[in-house]
């Protein structure tokens, strides 16, 4: 039976077809980047598998455990599994690529048609260490981030855990993206012609080990292929004269020695003092022998034990010469009793001489005079091999050595202490791997074409995310008392506007309102507003936590748009007269607002003229209203500026094509549904039902499957604008629907009646009441807003609504129902206090 030891594109095989496909890898690289790969597919993947790594009771862990390399301690999986999780991966996008979704072509700065994004290599070929299990999965996961094809060689002495790992991952991948991106190849070193077939087609090459195994592995490396090197390195610590007398830095100092013993490329190798005097160097040494030598043996991977025979005959020599120069004044040594190199021996060897010196590691430290002064003239010659500089001292003196340890060519400094601490997405050997598997790539397009145009991907090819699934979520399994997020990640508090309730507290991390007000952001360029031309007044309402105004104050700074800050306020004359004396031409704010503000000042805003665009949000202005706007204010561009929720952010957004409540769906953050109304189920294609988000893009909470309250139906086809987003036209709230006797009545019923039959342009609110008694049971007011020159005329209304509507009329025909209709003075409608909302209906029963 052949032994099945590789992993390619899903399956395990063995060396015959191992040996055949790598032939022909060129075509299968070209075939699998010739699909997309979503961000979000590899970080859900990953997240599903990180979980199931900390989980030692998971079927996954089980299987894995059984292909550790022998003597690895399992706790090896958890750590992987912290590793894979999805905030740490999110937080490494951020640093190292600007973005979660840094493959998509945005605009770099929004007031140019200019797009950018980070695109894959290609190919990657990784040639991973034989001593470190984490290692080689994590390179590939690195290499899947940045949407690249990856084919790993491991040694032939390995286990097949990273083969295994691979393939849970790419199990928890539904699309196969995942699974087309990953060949995994266990083969020794001497098979050179494997090694030539999978460098051969690279667009980059990721190489660990020494300066012999690079050179190895470069000799393959093709013409204009990028070699990136994770090569051996030292480190060292530097102390200050007040660190070096403190006790609790010899301690810290020795915590960075014995851990891992010296394994890692981290650890002090050499400990540096900021002085010229010899004595002092050998007084220091003997001190921190007794500290070392308090310290018992450490427990570390089956790496990090007993040295070999090689590495034992090191020690000796190192340690025989040191002793020897010790009779020239040169050299002090101080040793465990008894020497020797079982577990807890160490070494402290005190130098005279300042050039770094590598130590032969398990707890043997060289200690050396440096000046500051000389601190780069000595160290800058082994600039290539520098890392990690551990500073001890004074804030003035860690500030200063840190710039010349930095000048000298270490890529880090530290606390002593924190030698081999790390933190997630820090650069790696002075770069960030997933730039070095990138390129950053531009396209240039035609600014009268593209002017509305965010996100050229948008035009491409639509977004495919993982399917949602899980339960509904309804408002009060969001904002119930049970939801706790983790303190890290309530960094925002908004509250909703309140017109269906009581206000909902919702909870944001910096990092998700950042990427909303940057969907909003292209959702405004894409509705046309331009950044560059417009003058735009922000009239949100602002305090009490209501979002809304800070949102898009946030959206015009992304956008880098002029922005008049005034917020929503009654003082409607002095807010005309900010308008006309500062120029603006772009109005944002909720209609309700925007109505009463334009016709208290419509004399005064009709002599200025000047205003042009309206962008409203948060309600709807109907047809008639924004006919009215058009016609009496010259008012070119009325749309909505987003839609969204206060729990979810923004969900939608209106093109150039786009009217009414038609939005396209902000696909690279959420998915959609249309429920049923009575049953959780799919409607129809094209059918009106209840509106279910799923966002994918939220630190620390899970909103998936979310019933938002609103009623709407999918648009079929693609729009007129090019973009591939879904559409979707809002219908709705379920809470316009009201039960009114026996019958149910919708609010948008009334308002189309109004406009359509009754010519009102104005607002609308319906007020409910219980009566008692043994008569009519309630009451429905319909409460219109009275037009200014006294044309509202409430009998004619209601002959409308009796006559359009065969519910109500047939209610208030068998006294179920008393209809009254009043024209009434706009700031008398009642409105949320925290957005100004007009409420659609008032139900006092």
């Amino acid at each position: 039976m052949t032994v099945q030891h590789h992993y390619w594109q899903g399956a395990f095989i063995g060396d015959e077809e191992a040996g055949r496909r790598l032939a022909g890898l060129p075509a299968a690289v070209e075939a699998a980047l010739a699909t997309v790969l979503e961000t979000e597919t590899v970080l859900a993947a990953c997240d599903a598998l990180g979980t199931a790594l900390r989980d030692p009771a998971h079927p996954v862990h089980a299987r894995l455990a059984a292909h550790l390399p022998e003597g690895e301690d399992p706790a090896v999986l958890a750590e992987l599994g912290g590793l894979l999780g999805r905030r740490e991966l999110t937080r490494k996008l951020r640093r190292e690529l600007g973005s979660a979704t840094p493959g998509r072509l945005n605009r770099a700065d929004p007031r140019e048609t200019v797009y950018e994004a980070w695109a894959p290599v290609g190919l990657v070929a990784h040639i991973a260490p034989g001593n470190a299990a984490t290692v080689a999965p994590l390179s590939i996961v690195e290499g899947l981030l940045a949407g690249n094809v990856n084919v790993l060689k491991t040694s032939s002495a390995d286990s097949l855990l990273t083969q295994h790992l691979m393939a849970e991952l790419a199990a928890l991948d539904p699309t196969g993206a995942v699974a087309a991106r990953v060949v995994v190849l266990r083969f020794p070193s001497s098979r050179q012609e494997w090694l030539r077939l999978m460098c051969a087609p690279a667009d980059a090459v990721a190489v660990w080990g020494g300066e012999a195994a690079v050179e190895g592995v470069a000799a393959h490396v093709p013409a204009g292929c990028r070699l990136v090197e994770w090569g051996h390195r030292i480190s060292f610590a530097y102390l200050t004269a007040d660190a070096w007398s403190d006790t609790g830095t010899l301690e810290a100092l020795a915590d960075d020695v014995c851990r891992y013993e010296q394994q890692a490329c981290s650890s002090p190798q050499v400990v540096y003092l900021d002085t010229e005097d010899e004595g002092e160097v050998f007084a220091f040494a003997e001190r921190f022998a007794g500290v070392l030598g308090a310290r018992p043996p450490a427990v570390v991977p089956a790496a990090a034990g007993e040295p070999d025979p090689a590495e034992a005959a090191e020690l000796t020599t190192t340690e025989l010469v040191a002793r020897l120069e010790e009779h020239l004044g040169l050299t002090r040594v101080f040793t465990a009793p008894g020497g020797g190199f079982a577990e807890g021996s160490w070494r402290v060897m005190a130098d005279t001489r300042s050039p770094l010196t590598a130590s032969p590691l398990h707890r043997s430290v060289w200690v050396k005079p440096l000046p500051r002064k000389r601190m780069i003239a000595t160290l800058r010659p082994m600039r290539r091999y520098l890392q990690t500089a551990g500073v001890a001292g004074g804030p003035a003196d860690i500030a200063e050595l840190s710039r010349t340890a930095l000048a000298a060519g270490v890529t880090r400094v530290t606390p002593v202490g924190a030698m081999l601490n790390s933190y997630p997405g820090e650069p790696h050997d002075g770069v960030y791997a997933l730039q070095r598997y990138s390129r950053r790539v531009a396209v240039q397009a035609d600014p009268a074409r593209f002017a509305t145009t965010a996100c050229l991907d948008d035009l491409a090819r639509p977004v495919v995310l993982p399917p949602p699934a899980g339960p509904l979520l309804h408002k009060e399994d969001v904002q119930g008392p049970g939801r706790r997020l983790a303190r890290e990640d309530a960094e925002l508090y908004f509250h909703s506007g309140g017109s269906t309730g009581a206000p909902a507290l919702s909870v944001f991390s910096y990092d998700d309102y950042d990427t909303q007000m940057h969907a909003a952001a292209r959702g405004l360029l894409a509705a046309g507003y331009d950044p560059v031309g417009d003058r735009t007044a922000n009239l949100f309402y602002c305090g009490g936590m209501y979002g809304s105004f800070i949102s898009f104050f946030s959206v015009l700074e992304r956008l880098g748009g002029v922005q008049l800050p005034l917020s929503a306020g009654p003082d409607h004359r002095a807010t005309a007269r900010a308008l006309i004396d500062l120029g603006a031409d772009t109005l944002f704010g909720m209609p309700s607002y925007l109505w009463q503000l334009l016709h208290a000042e419509a004399d005064a805003l009709r002599a200025y003229g000047g205003l042009r665009k309206v962008f409203y949000g948060g309600e709807h202005f109907t047809a008639e209203q924004q006919r009215t706007l058009k016609e009496r204010f010259g008012i070119e561009v009325v749309r909505s500026i987003t839609y969204g929720s206060t729990d979810l952010g923004p969900l939608g957004y209106q093109c150039t094509e786009s009217s009414g409540g038609v939005h396209h769906l902000h696909a690279d953050l959420h998915s959609m549904e249309v429920l049923d109304l009575a049953e959780d189920r799919p409607v129809a294609p094209g059918e009106t039902g209840r509106l279910v988000f799923s966002t994918h893009a939220r630190r620390g909470q899970q909103l998936g499957r979310y019933v938002i309250g609103d009623l709407g139906r999918e648009i079929p086809g693609r729009c007129a604008c090019g973009r591939q987003a879904p559409r979707f036209e809002l219908r709705g709230r379920t809470g316009d629907v009201m039960r009114v006797a026996t019958y149910f009545l919708n609010h948008r019923r009334f308002l189309a009646l109004a406009e359509e039959q009754g010519g009102h342009r104005g607002e609308l609110q319906i007020r409910l009441e219980g009566l008692g008694g043994t008569g009519v049971r309630e009451r429905l007011t319909v409460r219109v807003e009275r037009e200014r020159t006294g044309a509202t005329d409430p009998d004619r209304l209601r002959e409308v609504f009796l006559a359009g509507y065969p519910e109500l009329r047939s209610a208030v025909a068998e006294r179920l129902l008393e209809l009254v209709v009043e024209a009434v003075d706009g700031a008398s409608l009642d409105r949320s206090p925290a957005s100004g909302k007009l409420l659609a209906v008032v139900d006092t029963r």
